[in-house]
């Protein structure tokens, strides 16, 4: 520890070292990096998760939150994705009833200052893996590695792959589930604050840990990992469990290996119980509520699990792995959406990405080899501790045990790079042990952090607008079909945005921006265009249609229907101006205006498919309706 220490003296400056000081400069430098973001669009999943989910909004009764999905389905419908995360969604509803609507200002900011608070707690964090759990005589913490637990912080706080979570509403999600992993993993370790014998602990502190587990879990599944952490921490650092001397005792048949102590250690034997029901009970909890069993994900979203073979499976999925490893090593490969045939299958040993696999395994191998065998204790310890914050947070992400409905996400690494900046940070360490020419490694170090910090400021900025987002990831997924589409999209956005700055009063052109919008799922987008377009041409009928069946879409129904009777006023025989009407009132629970609606559309078009189907939908909904009552 002393060593790593020393080693990094020309890397971190003394006066940033106390703790005030260090978090200050930490949260400062998340700030830099993310704070471009604050006022961009909800873009991508936001539309789903936060404009279009009821759950945001008064008229839902709070208790519709504890039976509902992230999306705002119910969790007992067949087609929910069972991600149950009422929490954030709490979230969400507060942002939206503080600022009075969808403002994605707010949401934005408490992302950026979550990311900020989550790299100050983890030079806590960092300070007990790095530097053990010691406390004075008073029970205050002593932090025996300052500059080793701020270094990796700065490493967490200028990621870029953090972007997603950080500028995009709905990782939110990750944010608060890290937030808990780690008040988690700090309360079990205030468990022995005040134990001055073997074993001792304190079962207040196990238990609040747990608790604060599963608050981590209804914020995001994978927090309910910070349990497995939390065992494996104590048994190493704790317990002082030699995994090394338990293998050679076994493999020399020693008689002396039932007398290790940690094997017989009650107090530890007694929190692993603990911990384990209380993760049973909580995972218990979890599947009652999801009702249905797993979720159904289709081909496109996981291919590599649709596989005949097994092997043809556990292949592309190492080869997953290997791609998430890359972009915790080399993040200026960055793309929002990695599915819709982004990352072609390997079928054969033949095909070259195979050498990926091979790199990832050796160095994993490599590292647990030196975890296990180690004979420096201190190192033995931090790389444990590394590699299990490094791979048990993402285990519910691994298809290991389920499977999972994305290729690769860059959310899914928002904990487990905390892993990969505690195994940097000891690289670092060991380097500058090993080398006359430190300031050079004080160089690289410094420059990590400002290529990182401006990586990020340059990946926020993208994450500002849908466009950009798509605009990015051509270059890095180009086989995705829906960057495809997008580029055809931009293109007829950009000719139409330029018709109307040459002509403002072109309806068809803001109709047709409305429409594209619309139909790509950019609901925001759509409905600001159209509020635009209708200030410049108030009384165009055709643009009141289309904005109201954005605003029926969104849930704005009052408003929607207001336009939709506006339309009918001044074009009252326009078949579909009713049809879309009746279809509003269907959504709604106005039953019997939906009916009046759909019967006037199918007079004056008869031929029309979609109308008549509904229309028989309505019908039968009603009959059932009135055997109820009978």
């Amino acid at each position: 520890m002393a060593e790593l220490e020393a080693s990094l003296d020309d890397v971190i400056p003394s006066s940033v070292l106390p703790p005030f000081w260090a978090k200050l400069v930490v949260g400062f430098v998340s700030l830099v990096c993310f704070a471009r973001s604050y006022d961009g669009d909800f873009v991508f999943d936001d539309s789903e998760a936060i404009i279009n989910n009821k759950d945001l909004r008064a008229e839902t009764p709070l208790g519709d939150l504890w039976h509902h999905d992230f999306w705002g389905s119910r969790l007992t419908s067949n087609t929910s994705h069972k991600s149950y995360r009422p929490l954030t969604v709490l979230t969400f509803r507060i942002n939206y009833y503080l600022s009075g609507g969808f403002h994605p200002v707010s949401f934005h900011v408490v992302n950026i200052l979550l990311h900020g608070g989550i790299s100050m707690l983890l030079v806590d964090v960092f300070s007990v893996l790095f530097g053990g759990l010691h406390y004075t005589s008073r029970g205050r913490r002593l932090n025996l590695a300052p500059r080793s637990s701020l270094l990796a912080a700065l490493l967490f706080a200028t990621h870029p792959v953090h972007t997603e979570c950080v500028a995009g509403v709905v990782g939110r999600a990750d944010l608060l589930g890290a937030l808990f992993f780690l008040l988690s993993f700090l309360g079990y370790c205030k468990a022995f604050r005040e134990s001055n014998k073997e074993g001792a602990h304190s079962t207040f502190w196990v238990l609040l840990s747990i608790l604060l587990g599963a608050v981590a879990m209804l914020c995001k599944e994978q927090g309910i990992t910070v349990l497995g952490l939390n065992a494996v921490f104590d048994i190493l650092v704790i317990g002082k469990l030699n995994v090394l001397e338990i293998v050679q005792k076994v493999l020399h048949k020693d008689k002396s290996l039932e007398n290790i102590g940690v094997l017989r250690n009650g107090g530890l034997l007694f929190r692993m119980t603990l911990l384990a029901l209380g993760g049973a009970g909580v995972l218990y909890m979890r599947w009652r509520i999801m009702g249905t069993g797993p979720p159904a994900f289709t081909e496109v979203d996981n291919p590599a699990s649709f596989a005949d073979s097994m092997l043809v499976r556990a292949i592309n999925y190492n080869y997953y792995y290997s791609l998430n490893a890359w972009l915790l090593l080399c993040p200026w490969w960055l793309c929002f959406d990695w599915s819709m045939g982004c990352i072609p299958l390997i079928k054969s040993a033949g095909d070259w990405r195979v050498i990926a696999l091979a790199a990832l395994w050796f160095c994993l191998i490599g590292l647990m080899c030196q975890a296990l065998c180690s004979e420096d204790s201190h190192r033995r310890r931090i790389l444990t501790l590394g590699l299990g914050f490094l791979i048990i947070p993402f285990l519910p992400a691994s298809n290991l045990f389920f499977r999972v409905g994305f290729v690769v996400a860059e959310r899914v690494l928002y904990l487990p790079s905390a892993g990969y900046c505690m195994l940097l940070t000891f690289g670092f360490g060991a380097l500058s042990k090993h080398t006359k020419k430190k300031k050079l490694i004080a160089a690289l170090v410094l420059g990590i952090l400002f290529l990182n910090t401006l990586r990020c400021v340059i990946r926020s900025g993208e994450w500002r607008s849908e466009e950009q987002l798509f605009r990015s990831a051509l270059s890095v997924c180009p086989l995705n079909a829906k960057y495809a589409d997008l580029n055809r999209h931009v293109d007829a956005l950009n000719a139409w945005r330029n018709a109307t700055v040459l002509k403002p009063e072109h309806s068809l052109a803001w109709n047709n921006m409305i429409i594209l919008l619309d139909n790509t799922g950019n609901l925001a987008q759509a409905e600001a265009v159209g509020r635009e377009a209708l200030e410049l041409i108030p009384n165009d009928h055709s643009l009141m249609f289309s904005l109201a069946n954005v605003l029926g879409k969104s849930q704005k129904y009052k408003e929607s229907e207001t336009l939709f009777l506006k339309a009918i006023k001044a074009h009252p025989n326009t078949a579909s101006y009713h049809g879309n009407l009746a279809v509003l009132y269907h959504r709604w629970g106005h039953l019997d205006l939906a009916k009046k609606h759909y019967e006037i559309s199918l007079q004056l078009d008869p031929t029309a498919s979609g109308t008549r189907e509904n229309y028989g939908l309505l019908r039968r909904k009603i009959e059932q309706m009135q055997k109820k009552d009978v």
